[in-house]
């Protein structure tokens, strides 16, 4: 690796300003170690790969600890909240005679949280890994002694780092899963299906720059990521719900049906699950963190699981609906604050009593209510996305606690998404409607400017007066436009963006700069490949074929095949499913069952579930893949003629490209070999 590259002085005094005037917060480091039982037993959690490298790395975050001082190269508020996250281990959260909350904590992104009753116990959100699920209940286990059978397991949000380790809950059972509720909102599967398949290779990218698992460790590289400190990179796995909140079979409880038991008072939309003796009441967050999430009531505890919905930081995301954050925090803390004596969640540490739980509560609904407010009344008074985002920040009541401080995207970040949300990308300038792609708006740039050298040595006194945003922005457009000349532009623009990860008080953004950074030093990184099959093989057969649509090469496809190809699909098991997939104008289109307007099918197909997931699980070549399937005999065509059929179809499917950089153009490709009707090209 190289060296890194020294912050600047600029940079530097800047960080160090910030230490000087940020809020006292005494309480965060008490409520973060409050109940600490047990520390983790290795430095490193290991891969269930042979000779994989570690999925979880304890010692790596150990710079965290040796000083409350932040380095010159790390936001303050950033480098405070890291360290808080990395206090790691198990935690008893609340007890009573009959329950117990623990949470594990430092071990993913998330907490695993489990709480535990006289038959058995119910795991909260486990984790994003099966590894680090499997390590995080032996660390409860070997502290507690408890060897109580997993009566139940909740997912309170679709993201993956609340469901991807749950097999790992069962590792001591040889795998096995026993029949107990798996309890998820409404609609969790079909996030979970758009999020990680439909769009999984774009994400998984995505998050290997967000959360910067590959990076170094160091005050110069990874240094936290916001809601914890990286996201882990083993075996993503699924258990499907068999409990969906809010599904037509489980709706909320009516006025008549509400129980002394319950603790709050009743109101529409509450929901309660009982899993053995645990007592649940959930409300559904819907449009908040998640497009699927909830919030979960232990009244037996007095305890409030806010999953994703308050964390001690704001979250941005894509297409923030902040009105309907704010809404239902106001609907949490007027219906459960007053009845609760701890808030935990699935990222940082509890807040405790009852005063503090309705400020921390309040403090956050005022923060995205101010959020979505101001920035519909800067939209209405003629301003654009840009514009607001740099122009709006939280006034000092707001601002002026740990919690509101955005670490998972800072408030511009929030403004965006909250003003993508209501007007979508097009700020209004018409000057902006049509904009050139980043090659050849760059090309132009710098033949306006002069060529290449005219632009660095721009980008270069900017740099040098502490403006490093100004230089990377001149210099991407040497990067993209002038790809062969770029080599002085590209060595700058290491440090320009190394500068502003230094100057980043968000985790992700930091990550997202020095990535981008070690990119341009070094090339792509080769991250982690996540094991995910167990996605794929709890698709429904509409949403398999909905991912195989998304890799069809369109264009080609509807340039080479001017007529329709129509493939009937038998997919044996229980239950048995048939289905017509038709390839035409570029689009693969599925419908269950026969499709009475496609026409004669070409070619039948006749195989199991598990044949199916094979054909995108056993190597990138789908159409290789089918082939091989039909010679081992795991797949039946209605005649040997249907196979040149079944390939043409097939040749479209593409394979995503994890290789393709961020910071500069992606290297030229060789056109594929056009596929033809009725040839068997395998």
């Amino acid at each position: 690796m190289p060296q890194p590259v020294e912050v600047s002085s600029s940079v530097a005094e800047a960080n160090r300003k910030r230490a000087a005037c940020a809020p006292p917060g005494a309480d965060d480091f008490e409520d973060a170690t409050r109940g600490h039982l047990a520390v983790p037993p290795l430095p490193a959690i290991p891969s269930r790969v042979p000779g994989g490298r570690p999925v979880w790395d304890f010692a790596g975050y150990a710079f965290l600890h040796r000083s409350d001082t932040p380095p010159p190269s790390v936001d303050p508020h950033l480098w405070r909240r890291s360290r808080l996250a990395a206090i790691a281990g198990l935690f008893l959260v609340a007890r009573t005679p009959e329950h117990a909350i623990y949470q594990v904590r430092g071990y993913d992104l998330s907490h695993m949280t489990i709480v535990e009753s006289a038959t058995g116990i119910l795991v909260l959100d486990p984790l994003a890994s099966h590894e680090t699920a499997q390590h995080a209940l032996r660390l409860y286990r070997e502290t507690t002694g408890s060897r109580k059978s997993v009566i139940g397991v909740v997912y309170t949000h679709s993201g993956v780092d609340h469901f991807g380790g749950v097999r790992g809950l069962f590792d001591e059972r040889g795998g096995e899963v026993p029949d107990i509720p798996v309890i998820a909102p409404d609609g969790f599967l079909e996030q979970v299906a758009g999020e990680h398949v439909h769009a999984g290779p774009a994400v998984a990218r995505r998050a290997a720059y967000t959360y910067a698992a590959g990076l170094d460790k160091n005050p110069y590289a990874q240094a936290g990521s916001g809601p914890g400190l990286t996201r882990s990179t083993g075996e993503v796995t699924l258990i499907p719900p068999t409990v969906g909140v809010g599904a037509a079979d489980h709706g909320p409880v009516p006025r008549d049906q509400w129980s002394g038991e319950d603790a709050v008072p009743w109101r529409p939309g509450l929901y309660r699950q009982v899993v053995g003796g645990i007592r649940i009441v959930a409300q559904r967050t819907p449009r908040a963190a998640a497009p699927a999430a909830m919030n979960l009531y232990f009244p037996q505890l007095r305890a409030l699981c806010m999953a994703d919905g308050a964390p001690h930081t704001p979250l941005g995301g894509r297409a923030l609906d902040a009105h309907a954050w704010s809404r239902h925090l106001t609907e949490t803390a007027q219906g459960f604050a007053g009845h609760t004596e701890v808030v935990f969640a699935a990222h940082h540490w509890p807040v405790w009593g009852e005063e503090r739980i309705i400020e921390f509560l309040s403090v956050q609904r005022d923060v995205y209510a101010y959020l979505n407010d101001q920035t519909l009344r800067l939209i209405n008074g003629g301003g654009n996305g840009p514009e607001i985002a740099e122009e709006l920040r939280l006034p000092a009541a707001l601002a002026d606690h740990w919690y509101t401080r955005g670490r998972h995207g800072p408030v511009r970040q929030d403004v965006t998404a909250v003003h993508q949300r209501h007007l979508g990308w097009f700020d209004g300038n018409p000057a902006h409607l049509w904009p050139y792609p980043q090659a050849e708006a760059g090309r132009r740039y710098v033949d306006v400017i002069g060529g290449p050298e005219a632009v660095v040595s721009a980008a270069r006194k900017a740099y040098r007066e502490g403006d490093p945003r100004w230089a990377a922005e001149l210099l991407n457009h040497v990067i993209f436009g002038c790809p062969e000349r770029s080599g002085p532009a590209r060595r700058l623009q290491t440090k320009a963006l190394s500068q502003l990860g230094y100057g980043a008080g968000d985790g992700a953004w930091r990550n997202l700069y020095l990535g981008g950074a070690r990119e341009l030093a070094t090339g792509v990184a080769r991250h982690a490949r996540q094991e995910t099959g167990d996605l794929v093989r709890n698709l429904s057969v509409e949403q398999y074929f909905a991912a195989v649509a998304r890799r069809i090469d369109g264009p080609r496809a509807a340039d080479e095949q001017r007529s329709p190809i129509v493939l009937r699909w038998r997919v044996t098991g229980d239950p048995a499913r048939e289905c017509t997939t038709t390839l035409r104008n570029g689009v693969l289109v599925h419908v269950p069952g026969r499709d009475l307007l496609a026409g004669t099918p070409q070619a039948t197909i006749t195989l199991s579930r598990a044949a199916l997931d094979g054909l995108c699980l056993n190597g990138p070549d789908f159409r290789r893949n089918f082939t091989a399937a039909v010679e081992r005999g795991e797949i039946a065509l209605g005649s040997p003629d249907h196979l040149p059929w079944a390939t043409t179809v097939f040749a479209y499917v593409t394979t995503p490209d994890p290789g393709r950089p961020l910071t500069a153009p992606p290297a030229p490709r060789q056109a594929p070999v056009p596929p033809r009707a009725g040839r068997n090209w395998s």
